[in-house]
């Protein structure tokens, strides 16, 4: 298995979570709180993560990372969505410059 694979798996287990509604989970803590539960811990881990790189600390910056993917993933699967959807406009982004992207997608397009 890639190392890429854990996301899929991490994604399976928090759409179980979503859909099985287990106790003590929280993963259903978090869908229980809504979106702005939600984009509150995206927000907080992706300035951690930001702190933990301007320290230089690659451990620390790792796992603030992998934080923000976990909760990132939370947000997914409460909106609905699916890896594979986010995996696809990866794949048709690849390999256009960033500035050619922005361009093409508009003035309208926030993100």
């Amino acid at each position: 298995m890639g190392e890429a694979e854990i996301l899929d798996r991490l994604f399976a287990v928090i759409d179980t979570r979503r859909r099985e509604r287990p106790q003590n989970s929280y993963v259903v803590e978090l869908l229980d709180g809504g979106l702005e539960a939600i984009a509150a811990k995206v927000r907080e881990e992706a300035e951690e993560a930001i702190e933990a790189a301007a320290t230089g600390d690659r451990e620390q910056t790792a796992r603030e990372i992998a934080d923000l993917l976990f909760h990132t993933w939370v947000l997914l699967a409460s909106s609905g969505l699916k890896p594979s959807e986010v995996y696809a406009v990866l794949e048709q982004r690849f390999g256009r410059s960033g500035l050619e992207e922005k361009a093409a997608r508009g003035a309208s397009d926030v993100g």
